[in-house]
């Protein structure tokens, strides 16, 4: 059932996408509410496998699968139609190329959860807490529907663009900057506590040889 609701997320992530590239006019408005849906539903998923204790590796790592479309879409239609610039979809894709290799290739030998590998207890707090998790969604998540609102004003309200438009842009821009902040500050303790590991486990192997031949 929690994958099924993920499977419809992307599905209204397609029809999303759809209005989007449609000509500017007040049915694009109707991205706003569907969008919200979109990343309600990513928390619903969730509660449902908790509640009908279908937790697994694989739904979590479907989970964050679902996620990282939703974002890397929106972003990368978002600079399409020259709402971001294109520097914004490059630094999401990079960084959610990086932190997911690592995940998968730790989830696979270490057989936990994705959110589970955090050893320390800010690493834990940054990227699998709860709160953290929580603004990070609602932070993209208002950056996308803003851009979205946007997006038809300057043909269906012309007269409210010209007095406001300047304003809802520096909004927009600065919503965007807090995802893009977000989205490295919950990145990079992934790629430094994985960095740590493998040092680690480097002079481990480098060390094992001397102490069994004393």
């Amino acid at each position: 059932m929690a994958n099924l609701i993920t499977l419809s997320r992307l599905l209204l992530l397609i029809l999303v996408v759809i209005i989007a590239y449609q000509p500017p006019s007040l049915f694009q408005l109707l991205n706003v509410p569907l969008l919200i849906l979109v990343f309600v539903t990513d928390g619903l998923d969730g509660y449902v496998a908790r509640k009908r204790h279908e937790t697994s590796q694989f739904g979590a790592m479907f989970d964050i699968a679902g996620d990282r479309i939703v974002e890397l879409t929106m972003w990368i239609v978002l600079a399409h139609l020259e709402l971001v610039p294109i520097w914004v979809p490059i630094v999401f894709v990079v960084r959610g190329t990086i932190v997911d290799a690592i995940r998968a290739s730790q989830a696979t030998s270490r057989r936990a959860s994705p959110f589970g590998l955090m050893a320390t207890p800010l690493g834990h707090w940054l990227v699998a807490g709860r709160f953290m998790r929580a603004l990070y969604a609602v932070a993209k998540a208002t950056a996308f529907c803003w851009l979205l609102l946007l997006q038809p004003l300057p043909v269906v309200a012309p007269v409210l663009w010209a007095d406001y438009g300047a304003t809802g842009i520096a909004i927009g821009e600065g919503l965007v900057l807090v995802a893009v902040v977000l989205c490295l500050v919950r990145g990079l303790p992934v790629i430094v506590e994985f960095s740590y590991r493998e040092r680690r486990a480097i002079l481990g192997s480098l060390l094992r040889p001397e102490s069994s031949g004393r």
